[in-house]
């Protein structure tokens, strides 16, 4: 699962931020068996979900429609969903969110997080922007669900790409797929995940 935060705070840097939405597709070419679904949350109460993705054009042409609405942040809706839709027949194996910000109680999404842990759906939390307050949530959220947080710069294009790479093969097999690749960005991945 592939979330966006598209609220108005990030309408300053949507159309750059879009070139690294797309690294996504481009990280994750190539990796059989990936289906991805986009969601996104914007407005006052605006929750979208696509059907699942394997498609990199299907997925390209989705992200390239949202726009960014003034809203709070609908995070705890997010992890809600993540949690609802999975079952033991088709289990979602990692959620990647894409954000600058926190607007809800963080005691609320850290239990979602314990929750996401749990049912073994670790959550990879990316952050645009320097919000401290931010970068303690998103990180916390990734440490509880067992998933991994990082920092997103203007010049990380290219880390990014690496990053959700690693999170595909995580995605579709496991930490002895990160193990078995010997990249610079699954060896980060791993360092993050629980053992």
């Amino acid at each position: 699962m592939f979330a966006l935060d598209a609220t108005a705070s990030r309408e300053a840097t949507w159309q750059s931020a879009k070139r690294h939405h797309r690294e996504l597709y481009d990280a994750t070419a190539g990796t059989s068996g990936l289906a991805i679904q986009l969601c996104y949350y914007r407005g006052l109460n605006e929750f979208n979900t696509s059907h699942w993705l394997s498609s990199g054009s299907d997925l390209r042409a989705r992200m390239d429609d949202v726009t960014c609405q003034g809203g709070p942040t609908q995070i705890a809706r997010l992890l809600t969903h993540y949690l609802e839709v999975g079952t033991p027949a088709t289990p979602i194996r990692a959620l990647i969110f894409i954000g600058d910000a926190v607007e809800e109680q963080p005691a609320l999404l850290l239990g979602l997080a314990g929750q996401c842990r749990i049912k073994g759906q670790p959550i990879f939390t990316f952050q645009e922007g320097s919000d401290p307050t931010a970068a303690r949530i998103f990180s916390e959220i990734a440490r509880i669900s067992g998933g991994a947080y990082a920092a997103l710069g203007g010049e990380s294009a290219g880390v990014l790409r690496l990053l959700l790479g690693a999170v595909a093969r995580y995605a579709t097999g496991g930490r002895y797929a990160l193990t078995q690749s010997g990249t610079e960005s699954d060896k980060l991945l791993l360092a993050q995940l629980p053992k």
